[in-house]
């Protein structure tokens, strides 16, 4: 297979291009890493390929909040402006300027 990089970044405030849901993505895959289970979930006919980047995002929609994986080619950047409410954004990241969140800085001992 062929690497790929990755079109979004940690940090890139998300929506999906089908199902309206929005996040912040906090971690990516070079390729699908999920389980067998997971993957035949997906309806056969709208099952992304495996060959491509998939992200972690802390998601939210108008009802909740969930963590998403989803494929690349499902996603397109949110130019909305508005900050992610998920409630463990904090954890991950320091306050967002201009649509974009810094991950926070990991310490060492």
């Amino acid at each position: 297979m062929k690497q790929r990089d990755a079109k979004f970044q940690i940090g890139q405030v998300v929506r999906h291009r089908v199902f309206p849901f929005r996040g912040v993505i906090f971690d990516v895959d070079p390729e699908y890493a999920n389980t067998e289970e997971w993957w035949n979930s997906i309806p056969a006919e709208v099952r992304p390929t495996r060959d491509q980047p998939f992200y972690h995002l802390l998601a939210e929609n108008e009802e909740t909040e969930y963590v998403a994986y989803v494929s690349e080619q499902n996603l397109v950047s949110d130019e909305s402006g508005k900050p992610v409410r998920h409630s463990q954004v904090n954890a991950f990241f320091d306050p967002e300027t201009g649509g974009q969140y810094k991950p926070k800085a990991v310490v060492q001992h």
